[in-house]
């Protein structure tokens, strides 16, 4: 009975693999390697990290080997999240869940082309889940970047970004929605990627900026790694994101440059940021 019991739950899996595999996507922009992506809605609709879609345009590689040319419709670098279009009916979209319904010690699984390898498969288990992460004790390697994490039943929670203390960290599926929505928040104008800094704290690396933006003006450069804001470090990828839009007046954010520790004044206004640099 038990080996029965263990053998509908491995075809169970493997089927939910599967179907993953379908509605996960290659994607390639700009000089960077190739990322992951997933179909969002069946009319083109792709979502990825920003990091991941850093130019206007990018090439999109379904899992039956059809390439298109993809623009980019949306663009949140703050929470590493990106939309992607491709003319393309009827596509297989991926089922969404609801991020803030998945418990500690839930099982989960990942679909990425890590290395450039197609709809590789991991799984693991909800480590922490709170607004602004989804954290999971699987790996994640270079190319998982902006691929599906999903629920045992296959519906995608989380879109992964990145490794921080050995953990998976995803932006939740209820936060990709909020972002497709079009809620307004404050925007430096930078395309960042996270990076680790030590066990308790990480920076989100300055990978472009967007021309005519506050991070333009102030003078924040390609290379700069942002660290925190006043005393308070970055820990969560959308901690930047939350001390702009909770803060009033002038916010004092941390960043570093060849080695040394600069502090950039942003001004938050009405949803829109002016930086003044010091």
């Amino acid at each position: 009975m038990a080996n029965t019991t263990l053998t509908n739950i491995a075809a169970e899996l493997t089927e939910v693999a599967a179907k993953l595999r379908e509605r996960t996507v290659k994607v390639k922009s700009g000089s960077l390697g190739v990322g992951s992506g997933v179909i969002w809605q069946a009319d083109g609709l792709i979502i990825t990290n920003a990091h991941v879609a850093t130019s206007n345009r990018a090439t999109v590689e379904l899992a039956d080997g059809r390439v298109f040319d993809a623009v980019r419709t949306q663009f949140d670098p703050q929470q590493d999240l990106a939309a992607l279009k491709i003319v393309a009916t009827n596509l297989t979209a991926a089922t969404i869940g609801n991020s803030e319904a998945l418990r500690v010690g839930e099982l989960v699984l990942a679909v990425g082309n890590p290395f450039a390898d197609s709809g590789a498969v991991t799984t693991g288990i909800i480590h922490a889940n709170n607004p602004r992460a989804v954290m999971a004790d699987l790996q994640l390697y270079p190319g998982n970047s902006g691929g599906p994490l999903a629920d045992c039943q296959g519906r995608v929670v989380g879109i992964n970004t990145m490794i921080v203390n050995g953990l998976a960290v995803a932006v939740p599926s209820n936060t990709v929605e909020r972002f497709l929505q079009g809620n307004s928040r404050p925007q430096l104008g930078v395309t960042l990627q996270p990076v680790l800094l030590s066990r308790r704290s990480l920076g989100l690396l300055v990978l472009s900026i967007l021309p005519n933006s506050a991070a333009e003006t102030a003078g924040v450069q390609i290379g700069d790694v942002l660290i925190g804001v006043s005393e308070r470090l970055f820990t969560s990828m959308n901690d930047l994101t939350k001390y702009l839009y909770d803060s009033k007046g002038s916010v004092p954010l941390k960043l570093l440059r060849s080695g040394k520790q600069f502090v950039i004044y942003v001004e938050v206004q009405s949803g829109k940021t002016a930086v003044e640099a010091t």
